[in-house]
């Protein structure tokens, strides 16, 4: 598989962005997370003037064979058809990246369609789907590196053409189970805990579904390889995220988190390099079960809490103008001396 170089940033910097923070005109820690925000940026780009250039969010696609055990009330047909919708600009991560000037890539990461040559996807499909990890490991080594370097490629690409801070979503029916299983494999957390309601079953369908999952892990029983993990239960579009979370970190970017899928992508990449916790802001706390959980896991503390639970990078999206926000008065507020205003005493 491939080797990431993640580096810890410098920390000395930020004594020097601290003092320009606490030299704004304002009182000292008077606009709160921002504040950390602008410290945070600033390590990463190793600057006292950082600049957020070509924000982009990628959304990979892919689909589950597990389905096949009725997680879910959606068919698996849905998985291409939000493609279609998200390359037509109809989603709702397509409003909130125009809305808040990101761009939208989509990745056709291993759906069971054939898209053909369709315009604007990115087609980087390693299987169509995964196998149904009730009965054998979801995929196999090869194709797990190969999503791994897919994802990173993708990543290396918009960083060549200026990109530095960029967000993943996702989008594949039964994502949320594999997203369960890796929680609960790399955590140690209760399986039922880490298993929430997806894309909306009621009570019965839920049960259905942790006993499915319970199963699932019982068929696998104990794991305790980073590989063996990942083959077992992951989907593509979650391997190729991580590969693209490693890999943006190893280019020093200013990685945004979106939801509970997302943050099992960015466990399994910290679990493989810890490192990349430096170049991490957690957008939101989405509303499937797991994810506090999850986010407290990481020491992660995340910027919004809206209920929002619907995936695709829109939590990033919208989380977006804070992070914009923090660098934006990092570089144009007044310090107390240029605004000739007096500091306290």
């Amino acid at each position: 598989m491939k080797f990431f170089h993640i580096q810890t940033p410098d920390k000395t910097i930020g004594i020097a962005l601290q003092t320009k923070i606490d030299l704004k005109t304002k009182p000292p820690g008077s606009l709160g997370k921002l504040e950390s925000l602008a410290l945070q940026i600033g390590i990463i780009q190793q600057s006292l003037t950082p600049v957020l250039s070509k924000p982009n969010v990628v959304v990979f696609a892919g689909d589950h064979g597990l389905v096949q055990e009725g997680i879910t009330p959606y068919p698996q047909e849905v998985t291409y058809q939000m493609v279609m919708n998200f390359l037509n600009s109809g989603a709702a991560i397509n409003v909130f990246a125009k809305q808040n000037g990101l761009e939208v890539k989509v990745v056709d990461a291993g759906v069971n369609h054939d898209f053909g040559h369709t315009e604007n996807l990115l087609d980087y499909k390693v299987n169509k789907g995964t196998r149904n990890c009730l009965k054998e490991v979801a995929m196999t080594p090869a194709e797990l590196t190969e999503s791994i370097e897919k994802g990173a490629a993708i990543v290396n690409d918009l960083h060549k053409a200026g990109c530095n801070c960029i967000a993943f979503g996702e989008m594949g029916i039964g994502n949320t189970s594999s997203a369960s299983l890796l929680m609960h494999y790399f955590t140690g957390i209760d399986l039922a805990t880490c298993t929430g309601r997806g894309t909306g079953l009621d009570d019965a369908g839920l049960n259905k579904k942790i006993s499915v999952l319970q199963a699932v892990a019982a068929y696998h029983g104990n794991l305790d390889n980073w590989g063996k993990i990942m083959e077992a239960f992951s989907g593509f579009e979650i391997a190729m995220m991580t590969g693209a979370m490693l890999q943006a970190a190893a280019n020093k970017m200013v990685i945004l988190l979106d939801g509970f899928i997302a943050s099992t992508a960015y466990l399994a990449a910290f679990k493989l390099h810890p490192e990349i916790k430096n170049y991490i802001i957690a957008c939101h706390q989405s509303d499937e079960k797991g994810h506090q959980l999850l986010l407290e896991y990481l020491h992660l503390s995340p910027l919004l809490n809206l209920g929002m639970r619907l995936g695709e990078g829109t939590g990033a999206a919208v989380a977006f103008p804070l992070v914009s926000a923090a660098a934006s008065f990092l570089n144009e507020m007044a310090s107390f001396e240029s605004a000739g205003v007096s500091n306290k005493e």
